[in-house]
């Protein structure tokens, strides 16, 4: 238990920290109105709900160790408080939510104040800290980080926030991985942006905490409450307190301790003890003690966070809070989108004691000497080890990554042997890639490498099929030296998951290189924690397969369409589509290279943003394809990596140019065989990255407007010699549009063919025929759009 000084040093903190953090959004609406029209009251009404838990939280209870993802609308108290540690500036509070100020949702990447995990869409930062533990124990296991103490992985979730479903998909699967060191703390204030919470909500969150195997803090009565409580008549306020309907509690809040006064004399006066307890104390007193919810109490904060220290168990920590706590707009309904009018700030600037034109001094209004707080932040836990972004050497990667030759097999297979390969070597590289997948494993061709590297689990269990002797293809054990962790059926758990993993040695100083699989057309389902895991800049690399329409008999609902577009246009992920196995490895050999990057040089060749460094998709397919016999010369693998290569290069006067990407290749091979007689040079382009070769088209495009006139990218160089008369017909099994704007590169005719619509059932064949991406498709596109003699192989439909 903290002493009487050190509580009263946490209070003043507590009130300076408000302070600021509303200073912050009121500077921000006064000086610069948002063009919409729109306030960011939210931040006020939600900041001041978690005031006194961030409080004990950075200035008692974290250590360096501990990692922290605050609630989306606390970013104003969170940033409040580095500026008070000297880690913000006022600068950027001056111009929060303005061009490269504090953001509204605290962000890794963004931010200056060494924030650990971005909140962005409101319940991924829960789940986040989950895995996150789950990956700290695997870095523990696997002997790595042993001088490290574990740390705490802890969320700051809003009560309505716990409506999101991938927090349940995560509380099921930390249940299964025994997960430790975990804590949520639930802002229980019971306002939502548009409602107020259910009745009864908390027995349900208590129940089902406790039915996953977490510990239970409830946290409703402060220290004045329970001290009331040990007075005379003080077990019927309890009672009316625990009984009292969420709305009528706001309600009396926002009315003060007046309309407290009469309503508790109205339901319990004449009854001896707790009218005296009532009328004993003034109507400001008794305010203050009926908003003397748990969440606010700073001794019942400290008591119940100390203890949870003592054991290593997921804890959630249900605490009673107050919308707005402490400012005139406090348990209002409305106070979500509310805002302190120029004279209420005005009035509450006086109570709080700071004088006009000192409201960013740091410790102004504060009654304790300066140079005692300034004593007491210096020697703050959380902040003894400076910053807490660790870095990690790169794991070497070999120049070259081996499979068998096969004469024929699909990306997929492809993928599969150049992972066995690296599970039989003792590589680097191959302990420090673990995989995942939810529950997708055998089908997306990791079984290879799980017979060799095993299951991670905490705690050994042996495989009964193979223990009883009973033949099976798959001999997997769970250890702690397992390098794969499987899911359940949750694509949102994976990318978190894969997001966790590749933070690893920013969080935890120990580089770890995920993988995860799942069929393409899933992605959609974690698109969510995907753009999460991009934004807060984690490395994984994503392989989706089976993708397109190529599982033909499944029908439309295991078909992929639109994830091209998807792999495009997500920032922090480069995709890739290869169409032949060897690609696929030059590609992987890239890919590990790149997810380890840190900054560097822009690469003027392909004008892309290599440097950087990212994550990587790869989509894959189950079609099995001849592969070709050739020399892997590292132009043709740098051309790869760039994105497209001439399979078949056109001559001078080249009629069309066939560009396909992934598994369309044969079609796109037959269809310029077949085309060759009937039109002059044609060109056969085989792209691996739609991605890269928009993205250092555009990066050209951009460095020719800053006057860089020699900036020149890869696909401008490929089509350069390509005659302007040529007409481009592109293909791919995917959405035409992903293709489409390579006409726009050098001015060509172009015909976009590609999937559109929901897929039947049938052969391959079958539906290729049905989208017009087969190689008659192909020639009838390439007829109307270099337009000569009739094409003698066009088959009439």
């Amino acid at each position: 238990m903290a002493d009487a000084r050190h509580l009263s040093i946490l209070k003043e903190l507590e009130r300076k920290v408000l302070w600021l953090s509303t200073w912050t959004i009121h500077n921000a609406n006064h000086l610069r109105p948002n063009e919409d029209g729109m306030k960011i009251g939210g931040h006020q009404a939600s900041s001041a709900s978690l005031s006194t838990i961030l409080t004990a939280l950075y200035f008692s209870v974290l250590r360096p160790e501990d990692r922290v993802a605050v609630k989306p609308h606390a970013s104003p108290i969170y940033h409040a408080i580095q500026y008070l540690f000297g880690r913000q500036t006022r600068e950027k509070l001056e111009n929060f939510r303005g061009y490269k100020g504090a953001q509204s949702y605290p962000s890794r990447t963004k931010d200056i104040d060494d924030v650990d995990f971005s909140t962005g869409s409101v319940g991924l930062g829960v789940a986040q800290t989950l895995f996150a533990s789950l990956v700290q124990d695997y870095v523990k296991a696997h002997g790595w980080a042993k001088d490290a103490p574990e740390g705490r992985m802890i969320s700051l979730v809003g009560d309505a926030e716990m409506d999101e479903g991938n927090i349940f998909e995560a509380l099921l699967e930390g249940w299964k991985h025994g997960i430790r060191n975990t804590w949520w703390i639930i802002d229980y204030n019971r306002q939502s942006l548009d409602a107020v919470i259910r009745e009864g909500l908390w027995q349900r969150f208590e129940a089902l905490f406790r039915n996953f195997g977490w510990d239970v803090v409830v946290l409703k009565h402060g220290s004045l409450m329970q001290a009331a409580f040990k007075e005379p008549g003080g077990e019927k306020l309890r009672d009316w307190i625990d009984s009292c309907p969420n709305q009528l509690y706001s309600a009396l809040t926002y009315q003060g301790g007046a309309a407290w006064r009469k309503r508790l004399l109205d339901d319990l006066g004449d009854q001896g003890p707790v009218t005296r307890l009532i009328e004993k104390r003034s109507d400001e007193e008794l305010a203050e003690l009926m908003a003397n919810l748990g969440g606010h109490d700073l001794p019942s904060l400290l008591d119940a966070f100390e203890k949870a220290r003592q054991h290593d168990r997921p804890v959630c920590f249900l605490a009673y809070t107050i919308k707005g706590f402490g400012l005139p707009l406090a348990g209002h309904k409305d106070n979500h989108s509310g805002m302190l009018t120029p004279t209420q700030m005005e009035a509450w600037q006086k109570t709080q004691g700071v004088r006009p034109g000192h409201e960013w001094d740091k410790f102004e209004g504060v009654t304790i000497p300066q140079a005692e707080v300034e004593r007491f932040l210096s020697a703050v836990p959380f902040i003894q080890k400076g910053t807490r972004r660790y870095t990690a050497p790169q794991v070497p990667v070999p120049d070259k990554l081996t499979f068998p030759a096969n004469p024929a097999m699909s990306t997929q297979q492809g993928f599969g042997f150049i992972l066995n390969e690296l599970a039989r070597s003792d590589n680097p590289l191959a302990s420090r890639i673990v995989t995942t997948a939810p529950d997708v494993t055998v089908s997306t061709n990791l079984g290879a490498w799980v017979n060799r590297r095993g299951l991670y689990a905490r705690e050994s269990l042996v495989d009964t099929f193979k223990k009883e002797r009973i033949p099976s293809t798959y001999n997997w054990e769970f250890s702690p030296s397992g390098q794969h962790i499987e899911l359940g059926i949750a694509e949102m758990n994976l990318f978190i998951v894969l997001s966790a993993l590749g933070l690893s040695h920013s969080l935890f100083g120990e580089r770890i290189l995920p993988i995860g699989t799942l069929y393409d057309p899933f992605i959609y389902r974690g698109a969510d924690a995907l753009n999460y895991a991009c934004y807060q800049d984690a490395r994984f690399m994503i392989v989706a397969t089976p993708s397109g329409v190529t599982l033909a008999p499944e029908g439309g609902a295991h078909q992929s369409i639109g994830t091209p577009l998807v792999g495009m246009a997500q920032d922090g992920l480069a995709s890739f589509e290869p169409a032949f196995v060897d690609e696929l490895a030059v590609i992987m050999r890239w890919a590990f290279d790149y997810m380890q990057r840190e900054g560097g040089e822009p690469d003027e060749r392909t004008w892309l943003r290599d440097e950087t460094g990212g994550s990587v998709y790869l989509r894959l397919s189950t079609r099995t394809l001849e592969q070709p016999q050739r020399e892997m010369t590292p132009e043709l693998a740098d051309d790869i990596m760039a994105g497209a290569y001439w399979l078949r290069k056109p001559g001078p006067n080249a009629q069309v140019v066939v560009a396909y990407t992934g598994a369309v290749a044969p079609e796109a091979i037959e269809a310029v065989g077949l085309m060759a007689e009937d039109r002059r040079d044609i060109g056969l382009l085989a792209i691996t990255s739609a991605d890269r070769l928009n993205a250092g088209w555009t990066a050209a495009q951009r460095a020719r407007e800053r006057g860089l006139v020699h900036a020149r990218s890869h696909v401008e160089r490929l089509l350069g010699d390509v005659p302007p008369h040529c007409g481009l017909v592109t293909v791919i099994d995917g959405h035409p549009a992903t293709l489409a704007w390579m006409g726009s590169v050098m001015g060509h005719r172009t015909r976009s063919l590609g999937v559109e619509h929901f897929g039947q059932t049938g052969t391959v064949k079958d539906l290729y025929r049905h989208f017009g991406i087969d190689a008659q498709g192909i020639i009838a596109a390439a007829e109307m759009i270099a337009p000569g003699r009739p094409i003698r192989h066009l088959k009439a439909v």
